[in-house]
């Protein structure tokens, strides 16, 4: 205990310039402190695992080598014992002046906590039950030049664990598991929709022109071409291009972006998946959402009854399905449709704490109204159905009302978590669409989508019928780990620079 009352002494006087004494001194001695390739022979949980058995006490010849940073130490006399941390998990290394000789031993105990080391020993359980690497050699993998912070107080500060998600990702093992279940997550979907026939495909980040949603963009100068392009911030266009291609089930996983706000549920760059599927329509789009989301809530959590921040959310079977203007009129405790005059349905939204802009139409006030009175209180899984067109300029209108389209959000929790159409592919209405995003843009809605000439040339071709869809990653992420904020499903989120 001495020698670590010591040990602390020093570090508050200047632990990193002590640090980098040691490294200066390493290299004097001939010690490449920085090491070479290491070939571990297995992980700790496997270690774990394989001796679980090992009685109190008990040795073995068995062979291994481990490799991991050093989390925590303890020097007696002639043993030490370090806390070796890899991927997978954290083991002990039971350390003796016998088994290592004198000079290794010292080289050892001037170790510091965040080193990285590779360790050659063999498996024993200590006499107070400790499975423990007996160790007779190791190399210095990496000197750790500036300390891990405090262990018992951790790192907590939310802002530092964002900016600094790799020391974040050392002494916060529970953030390791959130992105390994990201991990699975992904990995799911992929297999689900390589088993459903779809194929992956990979899309332009660069486009000359908005489209396949209603957002702002981020824009940059392409200077080959001298002009300027926006990074993408939807693939549903180039993804449909591929139907016209001949092309039947095309999927897509990536980075979109937008150039707007951040809050616990939005990040300016953020994961979708977007599915195209020629001959099919919004259910069957239903039908691949709740199969997507189904296989990634099996994959990491190992069932379909999860929990969001106390909240119980059942995701198995089929869900609800319900219309916008039905969850509209329910939640504002009147009707509120296209029956009623645009005045009413003003005064209804601002009634609610809404307020309208004068370019919009019935259509877009319904919706305002429904995300005023409704999105929040729709916690177990609900398909909103039935969107007006003005706020679905991709979606096909439906066949008994032209006012509403074939379209879906799917909300849990109150977020939406996928979009989906039955896709326009008229390109006659296509373009009049285009025509109607152009007017809102000369109006100052600069999220408007631009006319698209060379999509509208493509679906003059003929593009199939088909359903298609969009998923939130980060969002399922947040579900599926009980993260509260995106940024803790993001491994790098954006931050404002540092003062």
């Amino acid at each position: 205990m001495a020698e670590e009352k010591i040990e602390e002494t020093v570090v508050e006087d200047d632990p990193i310039e002590v640090r980098r004494a040691k490294r200066t001194a390493l290299i004097e001695q001939g010690i490449d402190p920085y090491g070479h390739a290491f070939e571990p022979s297995a992980h700790l949980a496997e270690l774990e695992e394989r001796y679980a058995g090992l009685e109190d006490g008990e040795s073995t010849e068995d062979e291994v080598t481990v490799a991991g940073r050093i989390m925590a130490r303890r020097v007696q006399g002639k043993i030490a014992f370090l806390e070796l941390q890899d991927m997978s998990g954290t083991m002990q290394l039971f350390c003796r002046i016998n088994a290592l000789g004198e000079d290794a031993f010292a080289r050892l105990c001037d170790l510091d906590v965040g080193d990285w080391m590779g360790a050659h020993g063999t498996m024993m359980r200590t006499r107070r039950g400790q499975l423990s690497v007996a160790v007779d050699s190791f190399e210095l993998l990496s000197k750790s030049l500036r300390p891990l912070p405090e262990k018992f107080h951790g790192l907590t500060d939310k802002e530092t664990r964002y900016r600094q998600r790799y020391v974040d990702l050392v002494v916060n093992p529970e953030v390791r598991d959130t992105f390994q279940k990201r991990s699975r997550i992904v990995s799911a979907i992929r297999r689900y929709m390589e088993d459903q026939g779809y194929l992956e495909v990979e899309t332009p980040f660069l486009h000359g022109i908005i489209g396949g949603a209603n957002a702002k963009p981020f824009v940059t100068h392409f200077n080959a071409l001298d002009r300027d392009y926006y990074l993408r911030i939807a693939t549903e266009l180039p993804l449909k291009r591929l139907l016209v291609g001949g092309f039947e089930k095309v999927y897509e996983i990536g980075r979109q972006f937008r150039n707007e706000g951040m809050d616990p549920h939005h990040n300016p760059e953020f994961t979708t998946m977007e599915a195209y599927e020629a001959f099919s329509d919004l259910s069957g789009m239903i039908r691949l959402t709740q199969g997507c989301i189904q296989a990634a809530a099996q994959a990491a959590c190992g069932g379909l009854q999860v929990e969001y921040q106390g909240t119980a959310i059942d995701l198995s079977g089929d869900f609800r399905v319900a219309s916008m203007i039905e969850l509209a009129s329910e939640g504002a405790g009147e009707d509120v449709s296209f029956e009623r005059t645009r005045e009413e349905l003003v005064a209804i939204l601002e009634k609610h704490g809404g307020h309208a802009e004068a370019a919009w139409g019935k259509g877009k006030l319904i919706a305002e109204v429904f995300e005023a009175v409704a999105e929040a209180k729709l916690i177990q899984p609900t398909f909103v159905i039935d969107h007006p067109l003005e706020v679905s300029p991709l979606a096909k209108k439906k066949a008994d009302n032209p006012e509403l389209t074939e379209r879906f959000e799917l909300f849990i929790c109150g977020h939406e978590y996928a979009n989906a159409f039955t896709e326009l592919n008229d390109p006659v209405d296509q373009a009049e669409r285009f025509m109607a995003q152009v007017a809102a843009k000369d109006m100052g809605d600069d999220e408007a989508m631009g006319f698209d000439a060379d999509y509208i040339r493509a679906l003059e071709y003929g593009m199939p019928p088909a359903g298609g869809v969009g998923i939130g990653i980060d969002r399922l992420v947040m579900l599926l780990t009980d993260s509260p904020s995106i940024r803790d499903v993001l491994l790098f989120p954006h931050m404002r620079d540092e003062a």
